[in-house]
């Protein structure tokens, strides 16, 4: 568990908060690492969230966000629909979702997170994911979607430690990379790094979010607008 919503909280302004998270907020997802205090949770022990609009009344929250759950539902497309349903016209969206490039690295199936059922982007009308949505095309698909806001949080995140593309990728989790990577987060900070490059150039991906606590990911509002 790397706390998403807690370390994009950090890189966000009072303003966002104010404006987006301070009314009757619904976090899809949350687990321990709620958006705010006090925001309805939905998760695993509250029911299925690719059917949420079943456990809730059409137009019922201010604000509907997620962070880092569309990708694990069965149906991203439906699950948009169905959690747009519930936000009040004048609401909004927030969706939060790994950014295919940076976060899965050019590796399909995911080896990061085995149960990553897609990938997304912001632009292009193809990917080297055959799993690829574009965040931006689908929300835009909404009824009386006005999009807000699109970012890309990249904070902390090294761009040399990208696993090469098209290369196939070894098993992480072998002894001998282990090894190496505790080593190198008791190198200084240059031969560290140099010794994770290492171990990424010869086929060890590198999870950034989890051993570097950066983010990779994309961020977009939506706002239902009035009929």
């Amino acid at each position: 568990m790397s706390f998403e919503s807690k370390k994009t909280n950090e890189i966000r302004k009072n303003e966002f908060k104010l404006k987006y998270l301070s009314k009757k907020v619904l976090d899809i997802g949350a687990g321990p690492d709620p958006v705010i205090d006090g925001c309805t949770i939905f998760d695993l022990e509250d029911g299925d969230a690719n059917d949420i609009a079943s456990y809730f009344k059409k137009n019922t929250f201010d604000t509907v966000y997620s962070s880092h759950c569309l990708e694990h539902m069965r149906d991203a497309r439906s699950c948009l629909k169905q959690w747009w349903s519930l936000v009040k016209p004048g609401g909004y969206m927030i969706t939060v979702v790994p950014h295919e490039d940076l976060y899965e690295q050019y590796i399909w199936p995911s080896v990061f997170n085995e149960d990553h059922k897609w990938t997304f982007r912001v632009s292009g009308k193809t990917s080297w994911s055959p799993v690829s949505i574009n965040i931006i095309e689908e929300t835009e698909k909404l009824e009386n979607a006005l999009v807000l806001d699109v970012e890309t949080h990249d904070n902390n995140y090294d761009y040399d430690l990208i696993f090469p593309q098209g290369k196939t990728p070894k098993n992480r989790h072998s002894f001998w990379n282990r090894q190496a990577i505790s080593l190198a987060k008791r190198l200084p900070k240059n031969i560290g790094k140099s010794l994770i490059r290492y171990q990424v150039n010869q086929g060890y991906p590198y999870p950034q979010t989890l051993k570097s606590g950066a983010l990779a990911q994309i961020q977009i509002v939506v706002q239902k607008k009035m009929k």
